[in-house]
């Protein structure tokens, strides 16, 4: 069976949105477009999306589901794939599936890996992967504590994957193909979506910093 899917991810400063054809293990990325933006996932997410429909001829009624990056990551740009995803899944009537954010980068990768992406706060999100499969985490840590283990390269965000002494790959930031690779069998009902924020969001509620309602 091949299916055409919307692939989405705003885990990172990446807002990624792609049209990608799956027919069993083929994958064929039709279309793809990134903004590098950090504060602007809102407002990039869905002209990408339009932008990748129009590139390769489709509408959203050509959509027969949609892959989205459930984190880890900060929980605004989280949120905001993540609630497009459901969006357009609800209105066409087409599955939505969730996959973590790092397989999108690990699961392209061979060997032993580790995958990093910026946590803010002066930490990182990361994972270990062996010949692309994830074998310890998604967690969060400042650098010095990420346990690298028997990785031999690193991948993921540019400025965080330069803190640890392994050869860099060229993964940066989750992809169409990678996003849509991590999903595990297409033929079973989709679980709900659930952020992997893996810590509290900044925003405290007035109990949580004690002051008095």
């Amino acid at each position: 069976m091949t299916r055409t899917v919307l692939a989405i991810d705003t885990a990172t400063p990446a807002v990624t949105a792609g049209i990608v054809r799956v027919a069993g293990a083929d994958i064929e990325v039709l279309a793809e477009f990134v903004t590098l933006d950090a504060r602007a996932h809102a407002e990039c997410l869905t002209p990408n999306v339009l932008a990748a429909l129009a590139e390769c001829g489709l509408t959203m009624a050509d959509l027969d589901g949609v892959v989205v990056g459930c984190g880890p990551g900060p929980f605004t740009g989280l949120r905001v794939g993540m609630a497009t995803a459901a969006a357009y899944g609800h209105a066409l009537g087409i599955p939505v599936r969730g996959v973590c954010s790092l397989d999108a980068i690990g699961g392209l990768t061979a060997g032993e890996v580790l995958v990093v992406t910026d946590a803010r706060r002066r930490e990182i999100y990361w994972a270990r992967y062996r010949d692309g499969v994830r074998v310890e985490g998604p967690a969060v840590d400042a650098a010095a504590e990420v346990p690298a283990g028997a990785a031999r390269a690193v991948a993921g965000s540019p400025e965080h994957a330069a803190l640890f002494d392994l050869p860099r790959l060229a993964g940066t930031y989750p992809t169409s193909a990678g996003l849509v690779a991590a999903v595990s069998d297409w033929d079973v009902e989709p679980d709900p979506l659930v952020p992997l924020y893996l810590r509290r969001p900044d925003a405290k509620t007035l109990v949580e910093r004690g002051v008095a309602p």
